[in-house]
């Protein structure tokens, strides 16, 4: 189900009603300025925009808690998939791009190897005129993490890069939209940080992971900070040699989305542990709490 066939809004269909006017409507749902239901002039401090879901939509403030608690309610609730949500940093989380002309000496075998298409985890992205051509790299166990998380989570990709880079990048990551459809932020909707007030579920039902903490300002408590991902030599980096320039990587069974998923599966068992009376009361941000805990402990 994508996020726009979420938008019931109450169960009422977002369409023209003859009864609206703007005396009496709520104003819940509006296009490029102007309420989908009585058809008048919104000013945009009465709602959230919500671009990336559908070009000019703004949702109104009760609009946007209305629909975060029937979507959390559906799939904690109302269904048998069990799903929480999970929003996912791109860069140095999921893959690590460079571009062509930073590549070191040693590194610029990786041009050929990603053309020839040799490998699955290695590819060559053409940039815009104002970007150079660059290499992505996939990080180990990324397939089937996506894989695991799909069957427990709602995902959304949040990055701070562009729309255009992301998309390309869900082009290799995500080709038939199987994970994360129209979920997608990124830095044209929310410029200078991440928050989930773009995420439309509840925060008791949000897990985050995110390489770096200082862009969720509000809220870490449902933050999973995983190791930073770097395979291509980085600005500055002296010893010791990159990944690429190693010809190796980061391990696949230990390494930092194998360590992610296995706190996601003890996040995800201990929310619906409980009889479904409790489900409710359920949130993530105190399991995670006690993760860190069991961690120190152990």
């Amino acid at each position: 189900m994508s996020l726009f066939e979420n938008l019931s809004l109450e169960g009422e269909p977002v369409t023209k009603s003859s009864s609206s006017s703007p005396n009496s409507c709520g104003h819940r749902c509006v296009s490029y300025g102007v309420c989908m239901l009585c058809e008048s002039t919104v000013d945009k401090s009465q709602g959230r925009e919500f671009d990336f879901i559908l070009p000019g939509l703004q949702l109104s403030h009760e609009a946007v808690a209305s629909t975060k608690r029937l979507v959390t309610q559906f799939h904690c609730q109302k269904n048998n998939n069990k799903k929480l949500h999970l929003v996912l940093d791109l860069d140095h989380t999921l893959l690590h791009t460079a571009g062509v002309s930073c590549l070191s000496i040693e590194e610029k075998y990786l041009i050929e190897e990603a053309r020839s298409k040799a490998r699955e985890d290695l590819w060559s992205m053409e940039g815009d005129d104002s970007i150079d051509p660059y290499l992505l790299k996939l990080r180990p166990f990324l397939r089937k993490f996506l894989e695991e998380a799909d069957k427990m989570f709602v995902m959304y990709v949040y990055t701070m890069g562009t729309r255009e880079y992301a998309e390309a990048l869900l082009e290799i990551i995500d080709p038939e939209g199987n994970y994360f459809r129209d979920r997608v932020i990124t830095r044209d909707e929310s410029p200078e940080e991440k928050t989930l007030d773009l995420v439309l579920a509840e925060e008791r039902g949000v897990v985050i992971v995110d390489d770096t903490v200082g862009v969720w300002t509000h809220h870490w408590s449902n933050l999973v900070e995983i190791t930073e991902y770097n395979y291509f030599r980085v600005d500055g980096q002296q010893e010791p040699k990159s990944y690429s320039e190693e010809k190796r990587d980061e391990s696949e069974n230990d390494g930092g989305l194998a360590d992610v998923l296995k706190v996601l599966k003890h996040v995800h068992s201990e929310f619906f542990g409980v009889k479904e009376e409790l489900l409710e009361t359920q949130d993530v941000r105190f399991l995670l709490q006690e993760v860190d805990i069991q961690l120190l402990l152990n």
